[in-house]
């Protein structure tokens, strides 16, 4: 099993999908644009070329371009044009498709030339980053819902926005500490949280940090720390947070030296930055960051966090009604692919995380889902709510506001009140890989 930006196919799927396909001139022009930019880096950033082949899709037509040649796709020009198979989810991503590594992006492109760069790199990182020995992680940081560990990731970020605007390198690393002070103090709070944290800045948070670096943008300091500030209100950080921490930590580490020819996968940037800027952090993090916290104005924070808690709390009971409290179908995960929304993710501890949308490929079909639907913490199956009927005798099934379509030899069966997925003649499906 391998894993790729969210086969660890969990796709991450950020762009609408567009009215028409892909226009193979236009999109010929993107892919020389990026290609433009990997010649520009020739390796300098990560010790070799990023440039691994495109795959640019319209999510609701599953017309392709791609940069290389495909099997079953026709020459037009300097690209190829095809259908992606109905297997494939479809998402920003980077997947194994035939006979090749490629970088996947949904079209239509970012009108925006350093934000079209920018994500063209993002997932151009990925797909080498197996050969930089920072294989894909995606874990679901469950403690960054919960009202404490929000106000803390929100200071960490307004002190890492200070360090990116700071006119000299005294004030810079005051703010550093500040920074470094809050996210201590978060990750004390949850057993886990350091490991699950780093996983995903190692991932999302370096191809983001990629992209941007890649994208030409000029100013980058002051973009990230833009986005820092424009997200800091999303409703969810849960798998989010590292495409802003990410390139903030990438970026100061930058004025320091050099610091990615060293990274493995257990590898911490505040730490590194802590090492690299010689910023001491306090063992008192509780004391530090309290007394931080008046310089970026906690107590609005705090008090805007506290009316989302509530909200927070009411949607967690509206789910666990719907998910967990009434029958629903229940889909054993096999051989799974998986596409989804990373910016909306919901965790219903103990039961799960609560996937708002989602699209899964399996050895039983292909399943999407538009109103929630709960993948439980061992990854090995998702639940839909309420019970779903057999629309039509090509194996179609739907429910409430989900469809599944079998592929021959399963059937969905009664089990303990609800439905399970099962094999024709056999048991229900088990777990045995999930990819991403």
């Amino acid at each position: 099993m391998r894993r790729s930006c969210l086969s660890f196919l969990l796709a991450v799927a950020t762009a609408t999908a567009a009215a028409e396909a892909p226009d193979a001139e236009v999109a010929a022009r993107y892919i020389a644009e990026r290609d433009a930019a990997c010649r520009a880096d020739a390796g300098q950033l990560w010790g070799e070329p990023l440039c691994a082949p495109l795959l640019l899709v319209d999510a609701s037509t599953r017309s392709t371009v791609a940069s290389q040649a495909v099997d079953g796709f026709a020459a037009k020009g300097e690209v190829f044009v095809g259908t992606l198979p109905k297997e494939r989810n479809v998402a920003n991503t980077a997947v194994d498709w035939n006979g090749r590594r490629w970088a996947m992006v949904l079209w239509p492109l970012p009108e925006d030339a350093f934000e079209r760069r920018q994500l063209l790199m993002h997932e151009s990182w990925h797909a080498a980053q197996d050969r930089l020995r920072l294989p894909a992680r995606s874990p679901t940081p469950a403690h960054l819902a919960g009202l404490e560990g929000r106000i803390a990731l929100r200071m960490e970020w307004r002190a890492l926005a200070a360090a990116l605007g700071a006119s000299d390198d005294r004030s810079r690393k005051h703010a550093i500490s500040d920074a470094l002070a809050f996210r201590a103090l978060r990750r004390a709070a949850t057993a886990q949280a350091r490991e699950l944290e780093n996983q995903l800045e190692l991932n999302e948070g370096l191809a983001e940090y990629s992209g941007q670096r890649l994208a030409g943008r000029p100013e980058a300091e002051a973009y990230a720390a833009a986005q820092l500030a424009r997200h800091e209100g999303d409703d969810s950080f849960v798998r989010s947070f590292a495409y802003r921490s990410g390139p903030a930590y990438g970026l100061l580490l930058d004025r320091y030296g050099d610091w990615r020819a060293g990274l493995t996968p257990d590898s911490d940037l505040g730490e590194l930055l802590a090492g690299k800027a010689g910023v001491v952090v306090t063992q008192d993090t509780a004391s530090a960051a309290k007394q931080a916290g008046a310089r970026y104005d906690i107590d609005a924070v705090r008090a805007d966090e506290i009316g989302r808690d509530l909200a927070r709390l009411r949607q967690a009971a509206e789910w666990t009604a719907k998910l967990i409290d009434r029958p629903g179908l229940r889909a054993p995960f096999v051989a799974m692919n998986i596409s989804f929304d990373p910016r909306a993710l919901f965790p219903l501890p103990p039961h799960g995380t609560v996937y708002p949308t989602l699209r899964v490929s399996d050895q039983w079909g292909i399943l999407e889902a538009n109103a929630g639907a709960l993948i439980d913490e061992a990854w090995s199956q998702a639940r839909l709510p309420g019970a779903g009927r057999l629309r039509d005798s090509d194996g179609l099934w739907v429910g409430e506001g989900w469809t599944l379509k079998l592929n021959p030899g399963w059937t969905v069966s009664e089990d303990d009140g609800g439905q399970i997925l099962r094999r024709i003649g056999g048991a229900a499906a088990g777990s045995t890989s999930r990819s991403r």
